[in-house]
């Protein structure tokens, strides 16, 4: 699937009609009921399609994936906050908090991928969910534990505490969702499945582009935030995602995974999270300004992977893998 046909999907179309709505300053709007039953829905779907794939890979097939993802996972937050503190001349905080964002991952832009995958039919591993699941939470510990050793010592606030921020992280519904129905789908394997796959797999696409709807009409909200954040913002929101997703195709790919896997491993590294990490920066890092890491993530970079980053990644592989 080229650029131009993945322009022209459901889900892409619908996302740059609620970007365009914002902008118009249409009155469209989702209630917050329906935006949190369509990202449930997405999490149950996922979750329980890769754990039921997961109940037919021998583990061993996945275990140096896995260890690549972990290793991705990782790496990604500690060269992410130097670099912005560096050369972005950020301060901890902020540097810490787009280093969460951007060392975790985003349900939708793989659920985007998985759609983009299946509508092309391009083969992948189906233990990617898993990889999935595993990658959302060290990037976000690892970018508060580098805030905490590096900030200067906080006289006015408490920090948060470890257990705060793993209850944060690990009953948060995206983590919950995901990890249990990954878990209950393996259990259930293609039998049990069977019995759920007219409501999780068919209207699957349907439902992600009301969802990608709904995500545009949040992304261009935050499209006037851009001046806060300045031209290296930008920057990082759009070259960070392609040198993470080249990292994630290369390592993906010495790992043994398919070209498809390799892409989608790729698609995971350059995405950055706007569900998990916002609610644990919350908690854990109240210093940093929302307006830096949510621009970056909802803003820039989600766009960017939605509207461009999938085909070009899908392309990069072929070029690296092939």
């Amino acid at each position: 699937m080229n650029l131009t046909t993945s322009l022209l999907s459901p889900m892409v179309l619908a996302f740059l009609l609620g970007i365009i709505a914002t902008r118009l300053k249409s009155d469209l709007k989702f209630p917050e009921s329906l935006h949190q039953s369509l990202t449930i829905y997405l999490m149950i779907a996922i979750g329980m399609k890769g754990g039921y794939k997961l109940s037919t890979v021998n583990f061993s097939e996945m275990i140096v994936p896995l260890v690549a993802a972990v290793l991705l996972s990782c790496c990604i937050p500690v060269w992410t906050y130097w670099i912005m503190r560096k050369s972005g001349k950020f301060d901890v905080y902020n540097a810490g908090a787009l280093a969460a964002h951007y060392g975790s991952v985003s349900v939708a832009t793989f659920s985007a991928a998985i759609a983009f995958h299946e509508s092309s039919r391009i083969e992948y591993e189906g233990f990617m969910p898993g990889l999935l699941a595993i990658m959302e939470i060290p990037g976000i510990l690892i970018a508060i534990a580098l805030v905490r050793l590096y900030a200067p010592n906080r006289q006015d606030t408490k920090p948060a505490s470890i257990d705060q921020i793993a209850r944060e992280l690990l009953a948060g519904k995206s983590t919950l969702l995901l990890i249990g129905f990954l878990i209950i789908g393996w259990l259930v394997g293609q039998t049990g499945w069977e019995q759920v796959a007219p409501l999780l797999d068919v209207p699957f696409k349907g439902l992600l582009t009301l969802f990608l709807l709904e995500a545009g009409l949040a992304a261009g909200k935050r499209l006037s935030d851009f001046k806060k954040g300045g031209w290296m913002l930008t920057f990082f929101g759009i070259v960070f995602p392609v040198l993470h997703a080249i990292a994630g195709i290369v390592i993906g790919h010495i790992a043994g995974l398919s070209v498809g896997g390799s892409t989608i491993l790729g698609i995971l590294a350059a995405s950055a999270s706007y569900i998990a990490a916002p609610a644990a920066c919350r908690v854990a890092l109240p210093e940093a300004n929302p307006s830096y890491y949510l621009t970056a993530a909802l803003a820039i970079t989600f766009p960017f992977n939605i509207i461009i980053g999938i085909p070009l990644y899908r392309q990069l592989a072929l070029y690296l893998c092939g």
